[in-house]
């Protein structure tokens, strides 16, 4: 039974196969994009904001003194209507004494730099804000 094994040829390390055999996929899901500690403070700062607003602008500047290093980040926000102008004013009450939950950062100073409302055509509020990131260990 086990004859016909032992006088096989041995097999070559290398097996390609046919031109026209269909090619196999694979199933395994590509890994997400790795997000960056920009992209977990905007989404920290659209949640603190119910979801009512709009990144305009981000800028972040690398930022550092003997004992410390992290990021000074600038942004703009947007909020039109007049549900999301309410939610902007609850953004801009609640911003200076929020505490975050970013992954390896500490937010040392957050505060609002700058707001402006518009009331026509549509009610609408900017507001800038600055947050220091600092890098936690």
């Amino acid at each position: 039974m086990h004859a016909n094994l032992a006088a096989a040829p041995a097999c070559p390390l290398a097996v390609r196969p046919a031109p026209d055999a269909p090619r196999l996929r694979s199933t395994r899901r590509p890994a997400p994009p790795r997000r960056s500690t920009g992209d977990r403070l905007r989404e920290a700062l659209l949640a603190l904001g119910d979801f009512r607003g709009q990144v305009i602008t981000h800028s972040e500047k690398a930022w550092g003194s003997i004992t410390f290093s992290g990021a000074r980040h600038t942004l703009a926000l947007l909020f039109a209507g007049e549900e999301a102008v309410e939610a902007g004013e609850r953004f801009i009450a609640a911003l200076p004494e929020h505490e975050f939950a970013l992954p390896g950062q500490l937010v040392a100073d957050a505060s609002i730099t700058e707001a402006e409302h518009r009331l026509l055509p549509h009610p609408r509020l900017v507001v800038q804000c600055e947050l220091l990131l600092l890098e936690e260990g």
